[in-house]
């Protein structure tokens, strides 16, 4: 039996609570810091996800003998090599990869000299700093309009600029690297834009084995048609119509299969989620980047369809016998609809309470910025609330999960309309 410590607040850590909550092996759960949706699940105990001295603190109080780690930047800071350092006692197996590995998200330059080194199909690119920010310019000048600027490092996923004109790219450039994204623009990824369709592609693996779970489509801009400003994700569906087996299969052999072997032959420790930021350009796979978590809000269509016990797969991981497990995925769409503060992705307003959640049936509602007030349930964030219906089809999980959104209010509450919409076209 697992007594396990999940590490995070959002949407994501709500879904994995609650998936985690239906497996018979798992004997007490305890989420850090949680929110109000997860706290249905199990204790939510009020330590931050950097805060490894008091995490650790908890895992030995509580005898913790797994912990899940939801959001990249405890990863990215070496909370996985934190626990392996620790004695037997406190030495409990984490999920989520090496400080090393880590940075196949917290550095892109890190990730395309990976994918270079391993023949993974990538997009070209060129890596600036303030010293040899000619060389930049000189690199946008051979490419076409838009323009696509990474900053190198974590940058709470605003660290993107795509530009459609070449001297403003120059500029950005510039502005990159004079602080716009603070330390983590320090160094910038100037890539060529790839015309075609992105989806996001999910595994589970223990360093040499691997699941792959279900795919997904994100909507990250704030408006409809994919209008406005990018923004931690505004929706997603999962399937996605057009990943067809053949596409899947490519991805498997082309992306995938190389990525695992190249941590292995660099002795990396990767034992965790791996998401793969996809486009797929006239039926082949390009990588778009790494992740070294689930994503938010995909976390919330995928693992509703995952039909196999999570935590029995999380066993797999931690003892290096994922390929003896089970992962059963539901022939049936998801789709969620998350509903954010007005203002979000800038200026938003918080404390305003949330009402109608009572009235939501069949579908759930995973929280993501939400709080409690005395006994008042009220926004705390820019992005509120999930909403995930399942069906045996795209147009009647649409359905249900738009009508589970008109039973929710608060002030100033703003969603997309259009999620999944594309994908019946």
């Amino acid at each position: 039996m697992y007594r396990v410590l999940l590490i995070g607040q959002g949407g994501r850590e709500h879904a994995m609570a609650w998936k985690l909550a239906q497996s018979n092996r798992l004997e007490k759960l305890f989420i850090a810091p949680g929110n109000p949706g997860t706290a249905a699940f199990g204790e939510n105990i009020a330590v931050a996800a950097n805060d490894f001295e008091a995490l650790k603190k908890i895992t030995l109080e509580r005898k913790i003998n797994l912990i899940v780690v939801g959001p990249e930047e405890p990863l990215v800071n070496g909370i996985a090599d934190y626990f392996a350092a620790g004695d037997a006692v406190n030495a409990a197996p984490v999920i989520g990869p090496c400080q090393r590995g880590a940075q196949l998200e917290g550095s892109k330059d890190f990730a395309k000299n990976f994918m270079q080194r391993y023949g993974i199909p990538t997009a070209r690119y060129r890596t600036v700093t303030a010293a040899t920010i000619a060389d930049g310019e000189q690199f946008l000048d051979e490419l076409q309009a838009p323009y696509v600027l990474k900053a190198d490092g974590l940058a709470a996923g605003k660290g993107v600029l795509i530009i459609h004109s070449r001297d403003e790219a120059k500029q950005q450039l510039r502005n990159m690297l004079q602080g716009l994204f603070g330390a983590a623009g320090s160094k910038v990824v100037i890539e060529e834009f790839l015309q075609g369709i992105e989806l996001s592609a999910f595994i589970l693996t223990d360093g040499k084995n691997y699941k792959l779970l279900p795919e997904a489509k994100d909507y990250k801009r704030i408006g409809d048609n994919d209008a406005g400003l990018n923004t931690g994700g505004m929706g997603a569906v999962s399937p996605a119509p057009f990943a067809t087996p053949a596409f899947l299969q490519k991805v498997e052999q082309r992306i995938i299969q190389p990525t695992i072997a190249g941590l292995q032959q660099e002795g990396i420790t990767y034992k965790g989620f791996l998401f793969f930021g996809l486009m797929n350009v006239k039926g082949n796979p390009f990588v778009i980047e790494y992740n070294v978590r689930m994503g938010d809000p995909e976390t919330e269509v995928v693992l509703p369809r995952l039909q196999s016990d999570l935590l029995d797969l999380f066993d797999g991981v931690a003892c290096g016998s994922l390929d003896t497990k089970t992962c059963a995925i539901a022939p049936a769409t998801a789709v969620a609809v998350v509903c954010v503060s007005g203002g979000y992705p800038g200026t938003y307003g918080k404390g305003y309470p949330v009402t109608g959640l009572q009235d939501v049936k069949g579908s759930i509602v995973f929280h993501a910025g939400t709080a409690l007030q005395q006994d008042t349930l009220v926004t705390a964030g820019g992005r509120v609330l999930a909403v995930t219906s399942l069906a045996e089809d795209l147009p009647a999980a649409r359905k249900k999960s738009y009508g589970a959104v008109a039973a929710i209010h608060f002030q100033d509450m703003y969603f997309r309309r259009d999620i999944g919409l594309d994908c019946l076209t």
